[in-house]
């Protein structure tokens, strides 16, 4: 059958650059979908994208659906003819609905009886005709984040449409849709003409006309331009261009076709803290900042143009006269900050909601610093450490209320904003340090704090916004988060995880319950689903550790409030957990906790009653093993703790094997139970290991 390549392009007018990869994912997806359903083969699919056009190619398609045969089954022989062999009425519905006739019956044989049935010859439709449909209709599956209208008050796109190309071969296929009809007409970069008109003859020269009028319709290749120019430049002009991989997509976005040139801006600025300058350059002109060989930050950056590279100069000219009241005005904010200590701004959180039933920032500021000591006392930490993270804690929101993040110019900078004017009025480096880093970590792959004083005052921020917000019944459902909740738990254990903190995180959710109390309107209403939420987070923290799920639920159903100690003891099990002796031990173990398992009170291990020898030397065994795991626990030696148990696992299985458990004799029966439930609670302060899974168990 007879194949031919297939283009079809909505141009528009300039799409912001955040919106093309999702409208492109609904392109393809789309016309995968459709051809599948309408069963049009194909070889390849392409896709290209610029801030002006949304193309797919899709390379030899099949010029003509298949003809089909299609069989349909109708209601049994019995019910679709009457007494006399008449047609019933349910055999006639069967007709109508299918559109034959009496003649075209026929009896198919089944497994479940006789039934009438019908062959329908279903002839293949042009794909021409197909392939309007479809782009039609894909027109109208688009959804952006923000959407307007123009001529046709029935449709909205992110930006009007301005032309339609749709050729199968050489050939238009006839769309008239949203007041547009298609053509085989693109049109080039704006910076030749406003309107560039290029005629495709058919989809093969498609990428090579458009590369004529300075557009590059392959997204990856503009992508790799930038790259290399960026490169290029750094070697002619001497300096180190700061990557910025999501400015980079950015920018692949905004331009038709790339041409990446140098700027300079006063050398002044460069007195500011670096980010407010690269934050300037990247978030507001998307412009990437620079570096000389030593990696000191230069007045220069570097900005992709979609215009004439032989005006380059002239472009640079305005990305400088832009930047600059830019800087200006960073420089007047930092000036007019810096004026006073930061301390000076502590009290204008007042005046900040932090939300409607916590209070204000000030208030959430004093919760920081209490937990912040909280910590410190159920810790090792120093009296000097501590100190520096309570200013930390006192100064860490403080730059909230600044004119730099006030106007709303640097609002991602927070935390740093402040840690650089804390260095300003010569505050402590661990203080300043701790401000800057007290929102770590802000995503999936960022880093956390590095100083001790910045992750007590993280544990702190967060911990009362996870306790405060659950207080106030606001509890994330599904993919509802508003305050990252989920986000900031996972912070807590790592960040707890990472400096080893060894205190219990369920008494810190008590302390932050109490700071809240006058808050809340029941109190500790909520703390139970705090309590289970830290949980969930901290089997998280476990399952990135690579902790199977039944050595998490052995440790986890003992206690997981000391997450050092709970990790350490996690990964001492898992790997135990392979060992064949280990797994001798583990059945053993479940044989002893389902024997005592509905035993009812018990008395202490009189060992007068033991008569046999294999359970006088369990119980001297376990007196033996009691005392020395007293002796490791506090030095968290748990794999010697493992292997002790491992050791007397054998003496385990021989009372089993030696002693009847449940004799007649109910004193001695409920003395065998005593001694077992002796040694199940020594155990447990390690790991309940009935918990682990193993190969011929068979409870």
């Amino acid at each position: 059958m007879q194949r031919q390549d297939f283009l079809f392009e909505i141009g528009v007018e300039e799409i912001p650059a955040g919106f093309i990869d999702k409208a492109m994912k609904k392109l393809e997806s789309w016309f995968r979908e459709q051809l599948k359903q309408h069963k049009l083969a194909y070889e390849t699919m392409h896709l290209y994208s610029t801030p002006r056009r949304f193309a797919i190619l899709i390379g030899q398609l099949q010029s003509m659906q298949e003809d089909e045969v299609l069989e349909r089954i109708g209601p049994a022989e019995r019910i679709a003819f009457d007494a006399e062999g008449n047609l019933s009425k349910a055999g006639q519905g069967f007709l109508r609905g299918a559109g034959a006739t009496e003649d075209d019956i026929y009896i198919k044989e089944t497994d479940k009886g006789r039934y009438i049935g019908i062959k329908i010859e279903k002839k293949g439709r042009p794909s021409k005709d197909i392939l309007r449909e479809i782009c039609s209709g894909v027109l109208h599956e688009f959804n952006f984040p923000k959407s307007m209208r123009w001529n046709n008050k029935e449709f909205s796109f992110a930006r009007p449409v301005r032309w339609l190309l749709a050729l199968f071969g050489e050939e238009v296929v006839f769309i008239r849709e949203i007041g547009l009809k298609s053509d085989r007409f693109t049109f080039g970069n704006r910076w030749q003409k406003l309107e560039n008109k290029i005629e495709i003859a058919s989809p093969s020269e498609y990428i090579e006309k458009l590369e004529s009028v300075w557009v590059i319709p392959e997204r990856d290749r503009r992508n790799k331009m930038i790259r290399q120019q960026l490169a290029d430049l750094e070697k002619t002009d001497n300096l180190r261009v700061i990557m910025d991989e999501n400015l980079i997509e950015i920018c692949t976005d905004l331009v038709e076709y790339p041409t990446a040139a140098t700027g300079e801006f006063d050398e002044r600025f460069l007195r500011l803290p670096e980010k407010i300058i690269t934050s300037t350059l990247s978030e507001h002109q998307k412009c990437f900042a620079a570096q000389d060989a030593e990696g000191k930050l230069v007045n220069k950056f570097i900005f992709i143009s979609n215009g004439d590279p032989n005006y380059s100069d002239l472009i640079k000219l305005g990305n400088e006269k832009v930047i600059r009241p830019r800087l200006d005005d960073a420089e007047f904010y930092y000036d007019e900050d810096t004026a006073q200590p930061l301390e000076a701004f502590v009290q204008r959180l007042e005046e900040v909601t932090f939300q409607s039933k916590l209070g204000n920032l000030l208030e959430k500021t004093g919760r920081i610093r209490e937990l912040c000591r909280f910590i410190a006392d159920h810790t090792d930490i120093d009296d000097s450490t501590a100190q520096h993270a309570d200013r930390a804690a006192l100064l860490c929101k403080a730059d909230l209320v600044t004119t730099m993040l006030g106007e709303k110019e640097f609002t991602k900078l927070q935390g740093y904003i402040g840690g650089k004017y804390a260095l300003q009025c010569e505050e402590p480096n661990d203080v300043a340090s701790a401000i800057e880093e007290h929102y770590l970590p802000r995503g999936q792959n960022d880093g956390l704090p590095t100083s001790i004083p910045g992750a007590l005052v993280a544990i702190g921020d967060k911990m009362d916004t996870v306790c405060g917000i659950i207080g106030v019944d606001m509890i994330p459902t599904g993919s509802n988060d508003p305050f990252a909740l989920r986000r900031a738990a996972n912070g807590i254990v790592l960040i707890i995880d990472q400096f080893g903190f060894e205190f219990s995180i369920l008494d810190l959710i008590e302390r932050s319950f109490e700071l809240l109390e006058t808050k809340l309107d029941e109190p500790g209403h909520n703390k139970k689903i705090v309590q289970n939420f830290f949980r969930q987070r901290v089997d998280w923290l476990l399952q990135q550790k690579n902790i199977d799920y039944d050595v998490i639920d052995s440790v986890m159903h003992i206690d997981y409030s000391n997450i050092p100690d709970l990790v350490h003891r996690a990964q001492a099990l898992q790997q135990f957990k392979t060992r064949n002796d280990f797994v001798r031990l583990v059945l053993g173990f479940k044989r002893v906790s389902n024997i005592i398992e509905e035993a009812g009170d018990l008395k202490p291990v009189n060992p007068d009653m033991l008569a046999e020898d294999a359970e006088k030397a369990l119980y001297e065994g376990y007196l033996a093993l009691e005392k020395r795991i007293a002796e490791l626990l506090p030095e968290k030696n748990y794999t010697t703790c493992l292997d002790l148990l491992v050791e007397y696992g054998a003496t385990i299985d021989r009372f089993f094997d030696d002693v009847l458990v449940n004799t007649e004799d109910i004193p001695i029966r409920k003395n065998r139970y005593s001694l077992l439930s002796g040694i199940r609670k020594l155990f447990l302060r390690i790991a309940d290991i009935a918990k682990i899974v193993v190969e011929g168990d068979q409870s």
